[in-house]
């Protein structure tokens, strides 16, 4: 199906994702932290991001903000799924350039089917 990055400082959250995302048939690889994030991204452009807020190095906003800067990553959809609930937040990241803006705790099959919305 699809090759989706992980960018998540969370272990836990990271397999839940990856188990349900690989599930779905598709292709998952996983950053730690914005800047492992922006160079996979580089190295090879994934069809979409799964992007928490809050993650050493770089946080979600400015590795959005690096993606939708590029003229070859801005199409890559990008999901934000992070703890940051303030009205603020979800505004920021959408007027970002975030396709979707998700809190934690969530609905993984809620996720899914957004995920395969995104990717048609």
């Amino acid at each position: 199906m699809a090759e989706i990055l992980i960018a998540d400082d969370d272990p836990i959250l990271v397999e839940i994702l990856k188990f349900r995302l690989e599930g779905a048939g598709h292709s998952v690889s996983v950053a730690k932290d914005g800047e492992e994030a922006l160079a996979m991204v580089q190295s090879g452009a994934p069809q979409l991001i799964v992007l928490d807020s809050m993650m050493p190095i770089l946080s979600g906003p400015e590795v959005l903000a690096q993606l939708k800067s590029d003229e070859a990553l801005r199409d890559i959809p990008v999901v934000m799924l992070t703890a940051r609930d303030s009205e603020a937040d979800i505004v920021a990241g959408l007027k970002g350039g975030a396709a979707e803006y998700l809190t934690k705790p969530f609905i993984p099959q809620e996720l899914l089917v957004r995920i395969e919305g995104l990717l048609g």
